[in-house]
């Protein structure tokens, strides 16, 4: 997938804030959430279909819960997203060795734990060109019933026959700033 619009590499059964989506907000409401929408200097637009059947494109992460009563009722935008988007193209993949990893995430000032879900990466803009900027957005479901899309320095992973850590976010890392060529 290269794209502004496409879909999600395994659709998820969630709730929609209807404050977000409604003129007389209801609470949570069940949906499905089957796409993504990229726009530079916008969140992450999360596309979803009601029960009712009606579609509603471009939700902010921020909106949507994995239960109808997130044990974390007030989650920001920047609690659920680091960085706007960057650009209009992306892949979506579901990295089968990290599928369903218990992790931790720095959603702005607090840790998180949660589940992975899948990666987003940009494709073809600026940022994406600079080895110091280019970025993989990993989107989580978390335990306290919200979602959240991070860059790789912002997520640890748990994958018990491998990792050995007690959580602590690693020091000592370099950016990486050179583009390597074999030609």
């Amino acid at each position: 997938m290269n794209c502004v619009i496409g879909s999600l590499p395994h659709h998820q059964y969630v709730w929609v804030d209807t404050a977000v989506t409604h003129r007389e907000p209801q609470g949570f409401a069940p949906a499905v959430w089957f796409g993504l929408v990229s726009v530079p200097g916008r969140m992450w637009g999360c596309n979803v279909m009601f029960e009712n059947g009606a579609i509603y494109r471009n939700i902010p992460l921020h909106a949507l819960a994995s239960s109808a009563e997130p044990a974390c009722r007030d989650w920001s935008a920047q609690q659920a997203q680091q960085w706007d988007c960057y650009g209009h193209h992306w892949s979506a993949v579901r990295y089968e060795y990290l599928r369903s990893l218990r992790c931790k995430v720095r959603a702005k000032d607090q840790d998180a734990y949660g589940e992975y879900l899948f990666t987003a990466s940009p494709i073809g803009d600026a940022f994406t060109e600079s080895p110091e900027q280019a970025k993989e957005f990993v989107f989580a479901r978390l335990e306290n019933g919200r979602f959240s899309v991070q860059p790789t320095d912002r997520i640890l992973f748990e994958e018990r026959s491998f990792t050995r850590h007690d959580w602590r976010w690693p020091t000592g890392f370099k950016r990486q700033t050179e583009v390597y060529s074999a030609e």
